[in-house]
């Protein structure tokens, strides 16, 4: 593990606000700042940063813990990466010796075993003149063959299999990596086989997985590696770790690897694409963070628009600026740069339509203007389109294009606008009260399931959790009256035992020290527990309070487990209490 004395250095030289204040637009509240949470979607803040303990939680999500936890979430590292990646932020390295693991180590030997596939994959495709052929037939040059990595997976079961295991490799590595499959019969065979060869790379440089397109018609089409330890595909997007470094301010967004690597090749450096599956919230996020606008080159069919529906809902939650690329006479990117160059794609960027605009067209293609009815159904769906834009001028202009189409004044357009906005604004005030009840100690709690069965046992933990991590003096007189048996929870036990144990061994207990200690979705429910109890200053006579109420509690349940014993169970729990006098 990594010497304690490094993670203290380090909490010295990263200071949770400035870490945050790199991904989430942070304001001022008090001696707190708020901002939209990086985790779920909101417009309403409900993300907080508290600097005076080194914290962060949300109250939508539940999300929370320190400086280190949130780095893993957000970068989707383990402990020691995320230590790793804080180190190099500030100057610091650390102690290499200290730091190795189980996961750790199967990271590096997966990311070392992509690297060496990749290569394998590559030096294949040269060296097969008809799989070369092929994708230059595709209009793909030797230079942007040898930019993206392309490779070629022979038809073979075992190749790649016998590659890496003259490499030093063992089968369960591989398998790990998703390289390998396993068979019925327990043997194990190549996952990727006479298929093109895309290496997917992180914006770290890594190769973290691979995409696979098949030569002919045979199905799947596409085959990606599955989610491995160093791999999630929602997490991830084809090129990034090109695109990132574009000075364009956007991002424009394609259906698959072949569209985006036509764009790159036609100069249009800041495409990317996800991976094998639809855009993801996680995907949004990750694209807002790069850019100031995506324009969505989704193909031109109906699945393609599907598609683009569901990616202006996920972005609307980013605040991202959103356009959306029309493709006429061509159903994708590659198609229509192939048909008519890089000029005409440019021109066609230059002039696509904004969200709103792709919106009330499609709405506007669903009702005959010529007839009443029709006028009056797509006033009522352009209306909701607008309900959605918080620009005052904004609507006004829209507003009065629709009344010119449908022939009504644009106050009555405007009202019917008015209307939808208060029906919106009562709904989502009602979903983030629900949401806000929800998150957190409730929703879902997989870390600590019994405080729903004993609140009131877990309230009193919670208080005395609180009350040691804000002042440990309290523990010396705690340890006398309040054993971990007599706590309730499991999990509120176990904190507890951590902060007893470390304060006897004379460690630390802020935050930033248990995150070695416990995993993410424990650190964001102690960073809860911190939360909850933020603004109270807890005395003497609470403390004593919140152990008074907690032995009662244990005597009850005590006395319920009795009640339901058996003669024998009784018998051997008479004995027990003898023994213990």
């Amino acid at each position: 593990m990594i010497p304690e004395s490094f993670i203290n250095e380090l909490k010295y030289q990263c200071y949770i606000e400035d870490i945050v204040g790199g991904y989430v637009n942070l304001k001022r509240a008090g001696r707190n700042l708020k901002g939209l949470c990086p985790f779920h979607s909101e417009k309403t803040p409900s993300f907080t940063v508290y600097p005076e303990n080194g914290s962060y939680y949300c109250f939508g999500c539940g999300s929370g813990g320190d400086v280190i936890t949130f780095i893993r979430n957000i970068e989707n590292l383990d402990y020691v990466e995320a230590v790793r990646f804080l180190a190099a932020k500030v100057g610091m390295t650390v102690p290499e010796e200290e730091t190795d693991n189980g996961t750790a180590k199967l990271k590096t030997r997966i990311l070392e075993a992509n690297r060496l596939s990749a290569r394998f994959f590559h030096e294949n495709l040269i060296h097969t003149p008809q799989a070369l052929a092929y994708i230059r037939d595709r209009g793909l040059t030797d230079r942007t063959i040898r930019h993206f990595g392309l490779g070629f997976a022979k038809n073979s079961w075992d190749d790649l299999h016998h590659f890496l295991r003259s490499k030093g490799y063992s089968d369960e590595e591989l398998y790990q990596a998703a390289l390998i499959s396993k068979g019925r019969n327990g043997s194990y065979y190549d996952q990727f086989r006479n298929r093109f060869m895309f290496p997917i790379i992180d914006v770290r440089g890594n190769v973290i997985g691979f995409g696979g397109r098949v030569l002919d018609d045979s199905k799947p089409k596409y085959l990606n590696s599955a989610d491995t330890p160093v791999f999630k595909k929602s997490r991830n997007l084809f090129a990034l770790n090109f695109a990132k470094n574009t000075k364009e301010r956007s991002l424009i967004l394609g259906e698959g690897y072949m569209d985006v690597i036509a764009m790159h090749q036609a100069g249009f450096t800041n495409a990317v694409a996800t991976l094998g599956t639809s855009l993801t919230a996680d995907q949004a996020r990750m694209i807002s963070q790069y850019a100031k606008e995506v324009i969505i080159a989704y193909d031109s069919d109906s699945a393609g628009q599907t598609a683009t529906k569901r990616a202006l809902s996920l972005f609307e939650e980013t605040g991202i600026k959103v356009r959306i690329l029309s493709i006429p006479d061509a159903k994708d990117p590659d198609e229509y740069i192939k048909r008519f160059g890089a000029t005409r794609f440019k021109l066609l960027l230059e002039g696509c339509s904004n969200a709103i605009e792709f919106e009330l067209a499609k709405a506007k293609a669903n009702f005959d203007l010529e007839t009443a009815d029709g006028k009056v159904g797509y006033l009522k769906e352009a209306a909701k389109v607008l309900a959605g834009i918080r620009s005052p001028v904004e609507i006004d202009v829209y507003a009065a294009k629709i009344a010119g189409e449908t022939e009504v004044s644009k106050e009555a357009v405007k009202l019917q606008v008015q209307d939808y906005m208060k029906k919106s604004f009562y709904r989502k005030q009602r979903e983030e009260h629900r949401d806000l009840h929800l998150a957190g100690f409730e929703k879902n709690d997989r870390v600590n399931p019994q405080r729903r069965i004993y609140p009131k046992a877990a309230r009193a933990e919670e208080g005395l959790i609180s009350a040691v991590m804000k002042n440990p003096d309290f523990m010396k007189e705690l340890s006398l009256q309040l054993t971990p048996e007599e706590f309730v929870t499991d999990f509120n036990r176990k904190i507890y035992e951590v902060l007893s144990s470390r304060l006897k061994e004379g460690k630390s207990i802020d935050l930033m020290a248990l995150s070695s200690v416990f995993d993410s979705d424990q650190m964001g429910r102690i960073s809860a527990i911190l939360a909850a109890f933020h603004d109270i200053n807890h005395t003497r006579e609470e403390v004593a309070d919140y152990v008074r109420v907690l032995k009662e509690e244990k005597r009850k349940l005590s006395v319920q487990d009795v009640k339901q014993m058996d003669s024998e169970q009784l018998k051997q729990y008479i004995e027990g209490l003898k023994k213990n006098k």
